[in-house]
């Protein structure tokens, strides 16, 4: 099964370099190019990609805000947000923005593809050290949850509480399964009736959920 690709990014090399880069893999496909947030948004809807890679400054929109307009579509497709630097301030609103992750402008081209599966897949780009190091930043700026966080996670069991504290930590479906002493499939399920439940969109929002509801602590 293909993974179609929007990229969106102002600078015409960038776009061509990503482009040749992804369409050298055999399971991913360039659908469309954009230049801006507000031609990111208009080509999100008309070609319906799997996956948007999102560059963050651009002119007339930019990727953050264009990022929220994209992830409210109906079925929308998960956001990739490019940057150049691994603090960049704008990372974390772009999560805000409903983001399932970020990758450096200098990804290798493995890195590239790589990242393009597992936020296609679902997934979240959380594993990176670097992008712990941003949730947690991230979860300190958020300030107290909100009274409604409290009522939500009160939906969970024990058990999908465990595992979402597990993903806020950074964990795969794998290394959460060892820790839990269960099968693999066993924590797919937890973690998709959790997303169901807390009516998020992927791992990335759950962390931050996590974070927000004090579920894990940022140290």
């Amino acid at each position: 099964m293909t993974i179609r690709v929007l990229l969106v990014d102002d600078q015409v090399m960038v776009r061509e370099g990503f482009t040749v880069l992804l369409n050298a893999q055999p399971d991913i496909e360039v659908a469309g190019e954009a230049v801006d947030g507000l031609q990111a948004v208009e080509r999100s809807a008309a070609l319906r990609p799997d996956v948007v890679l999102m560059d963050i400054r651009m002119p007339e929109l930019n990727g953050i805000e264009a990022t929220r307009r994209i992830v409210a579509a109906d079925d929308p497709p998960r956001v990739l947000v490019l940057t150049t630097f691994d603090l960049d301030e704008y990372v974390y609103q772009a999560l805000r923005a409903g983001a399932s992750g970020f990758l450096l402008k200098d990804a290798s081209a493995r890195q590239l593809a790589d990242g393009v599966r597992v936020v296609a897949a679902g997934e979240a780009l959380l594993a990176p050290t670097v992008t712990r190091r941003l949730i947690l930043e991230f979860a300190r700026r958020g300030g107290p949850p909100s009274p409604p966080a409290g009522v939500r996670v009160g939906e969970l069991t024990e058990r999908e509480t465990e595992v979402l504290t597990l993903i806020a930590h950074g964990l795969s479906n794998a290394e959460i399964a060892g820790r839990l002493l269960v099968a693999e499939s066993t924590i797919k399920t937890h973690v998709s009736r959790v997303l169901v439940k807390l009516g998020l969109r992927d791992r990335t929002q759950a962390a931050i959920f996590a974070y927000e509801a004090r579920l894990v602590t940022p140290s």
